[in-house]
């Protein structure tokens, strides 16, 4: 029983009750169901009794009682504890909860999957080195993954239309955030020469004529070999905002443009269409975060956008070249080489002779974080597009990325080991990850390579 099942079998059990006559309460449009907390038992856990309460007009432990009678006669539920305030925590049979999740990710994809048009950033003569994200510099170099954290070694013309010289500022600070925005998918490895690489010491110079060249390309790499091919919606998708239009108002200026970008495609996974308009200092926003102290654009658009969305709204973003390490250090790296090293895990297998098949991981105690933070990835996309703070789902994709690289080094045999039902499963649940990495960085509007 996937999240989004459980969701809907926590929805019967309330529309149930109320038709016995046990609560008089308008039966949600939807029930969150996440991994238990601090204090929390089972698979997942639900708050709908403590969110029912006051409607009933009864206690929330009560609510939760009567909930739980018939959450118990569901098909797939083991058992169903009531801890805190009402707080339902519900077991799942055997070890369907982690297949069933995996294999729904699998059959769903991780994001937003259509092609629109992008940005390459070419940088001058004078600009830092660059990274080459088509190389493949760790992913290949040990195919067991055991060095997680490696290292390698706007100017516009006067306005004849005769603005003002704040006008003529927000001109260029629009444009700099329409250009980095429309780069939600870009086109590298073909345009970038593949011997370049990042000096761990060096200081990228700024590029005092950057140039934008335009072009297409899909926003997610390519699924894993071993990954069934998407039949349902993205994993992550609900209809928490269907219907709805949110206005992003939002300033002249470039990471306002960055996140409003982004939360386009954060809130369409919820079903409701942002609506992004331009206004002049002085009037009504919706959105304004920090502005970044420079220009972020000769970082190159990937870690340009992740420099802007990384830190919280209310934080001032750094723009420096630690963005470009391949460092253990470097958020990004990690999110990106996680993602690599499930596409190399998917390689490596197909040479060994098998394929990802969702199953039983109770023997390994480091698929535990893993399956928690994959679990926990709807929410991360709903609550960014509730509070309209891409940065949310940056984090949770770092926390996925960590419990990939500690998970992985378990998925491939070892020595004379043969593949087993095992490695298969630990193979389907590396797969999953890869495809929630790769769908999220997407909605951020970054690229994930398969080679890094």
């Amino acid at each position: 029983m996937t999240p989004v099942e459980l969701s809907r079998t926590v929805l019967c059990a309330v529309r149930r009750a109320v038709d016995d006559g046990e609560l008089s309460v308008a039966v949600p449009a939807r029930a969150v169901v996440t991994p238990p907390g601090p204090g929390g038992r089972g698979d997942y856990a639900t708050n709908i009794a403590l969110q029912l309460a006051r409607p009933a007009g009864r206690p929330a432990r009560q609510v939760a009682e009567i909930l739980r009678s018939h959450l118990r006669d569901t098909a797939g539920v083991a058992d169903v504890e009531i801890t805190g305030p009402g707080f339902l925590n519900i077991h799942l049979e055997g070890s369907g909860a982690t297949a069933s999740l995996v294999r729904e990710i699998l059959q769903g994809g991780g994001g937003d999957a259509s092609g629109r048009q992008g940005i390459i950033l070419r940088t001058g003569v004078n600009s830092g080195p660059a990274v080459d994200s088509s190389r493949d510099i760790d992913s290949n170099r040990d195919e067991n993954g055991t060095d997680a954290g490696g290292s390698t070694d706007a100017d516009r013309d006067t306005d004849p239309d005769g603005d003002t010289e704040a006008d003529r500022e927000a001109d260029v600070d629009v444009d700099l955030g329409a250009d980095i925005a429309r780069g939600a998918d870009i086109a590298h490895g073909a345009d970038l020469d593949r011997d370049a690489y990042v000096d761990p010491d060096a200081n990228p110079a700024p590029d005092a004529n950057p140039t934008l060249v335009t072009a297409t390309t899909p926003d997610t790499a390519p699924a894993p070999d071993t990954a069934p091919r998407p039949t349902n919606p993205p994993y992550g998708h609900a209809p928490t905002l269907q219907g709805r239009v949110i206005p992003l108002r939002v300033p002249y200026e470039v990471r306002a443009e960055v996140v409003a970008d982004s939360l386009v495609r954060i809130i369409a996974t919820q079903g409701g269409r942002a609506e992004v308009d331009h206004v002049r200092p002085g009037e009504r926003v919706d959105l304004r975060p920090v502005p970044a102290p420079e220009d972020p654009a000769p970082l190159g658009p990937d870690a340009a956008r992740w420099a802007l969305l990384y830190p919280a709204p209310h934080d001032r973003p750094r723009i420096t070249a630690d963005h470009l390490l391949q460092r253990e250090s470097n958020p990004l790296f990690r999110v990106r080489y996680a993602h690599a090293r499930a596409r190399a895990l998917g390689r490596n297998a197909v040479r060994l002779g098998f394929d990802a098949v969702p199953g039983d991981l109770a023997d390994v105690t480091a698929a535990d974080p893993l399956v928690r933070a994959l679990a926990e990835y709807p929410n991360a996309l709903t609550q960014a597009a509730a509070h309209r703070a891409p940065d949310r789902l940056a984090r949770h994709l770092v926390a996925v990325a960590d419990a990939l690289l500690a998970f992985q080094h378990t998925v491939l045999p070892l020595g004379d080991e043969k593949p087993s039902a095992a490695h298969r499963a630990r193979l389907a649940l590396a797969a999953a990850a890869g495809t929630v990495l790769a769908g999220g960085l997407s909605l951020l509007g970054i690229s994930a390579p398969d080679y890094l």
